[in-house]
């Protein structure tokens, strides 16, 4: 099956293919002892393939109803599920859910939402790991607010990771975006923050896994509906 590769990866991975041919073509004539330059071969190989993996950029379609729905902004885990206040935008208290993406992950982000985009602002900040809470709030990130179709403002963050140095947002103010296509990549480990309603319907739990617009996370209600956390 082919394999198509995420316009943020093309460089590296070409880049990164002429350094390990390099390597691996220098090892193999300069290295006498044969078996150390396949160790060589078999490490790079995988190093390659991590990456490969990293920089896919599937396209999914999600198939219920994106009137309510709000699915997972990206793979990964699901490592926070509180009532939060959130101060940036919303000004309230609100239910944050927060995705962590290894290295193993697609990095590739979709729209929480199917709205339109009240609100962008990238801000600069530290590189902590991405799984400590106070990331959120101190790393290097970038907010998004959808407006949903029942009116709801969904805040979505981008946060960068120890490693990561580069969040890439598409969306711009006045833009409408559907779930099936990406809104942004964040590059090298890292996590995505969704900011709910209180009296959102959660639909999964901490620990569980995500697919990045695929998975539904949560079900937009009317203003007169309980909060639900399960």
């Amino acid at each position: 099956m082919k394999v198509k590769i995420h316009r943020e990866g093309l460089n590296i991975l070409l880049a990164l293919l002429f350094i390990l041919l390099v390597i691996n073509i220098s090892a193999w004539v300069f290295i006498e002892y044969k078996i150390i330059p396949s160790i060589f071969i078999a490490i790079s190989a995988i190093m390659y393939l991590l990456a490969v993996n990293f920089f896919r950029s599937p396209r999914r379609r999600f198939k219920g109803d994106a009137d309510t729905a709000v699915v997972a902004s990206a793979d990964g885990t699901v490592v926070a599920l509180e009532e939060v206040y959130e101060d940036e935008y919303l000004h309230r208290n609100v239910i944050q859910l927060s995705i962590f993406m290894s290295i193993f992950n697609v990095h590739a982000n979709w729209p929480s939402v199917e709205g339109r985009v009240e609100y962008v602002k990238h801000h600069s900040g530290r590189f902590m790991a991405a799984y400590l809470p106070k990331s959120s709030n101190e790393n290097e990130r970038s907010a998004i607010v959808i407006r949903a179709k029942n009116g709801d403002e969904i805040l979505m963050r981008q946060i960068a990771g120890a490693v990561a140095r580069r969040i890439v947002t598409y969306a711009e103010p006045g833009d409408y975006v559907t779930l099936d296509h990406h809104i942004g990549f964040i590059k090298f480990g890292s996590r995505v923050d969704i900011f709910l309603p209180l009296n959102a319907e959660i639909m999964v739990k901490l620990g569980d896994k995500t697919v990045g617009g695929i998975t539904q996370v949560a079900r937009l209600k009317g203003n007169n509906e309980k909060t639900s956390i399960s």
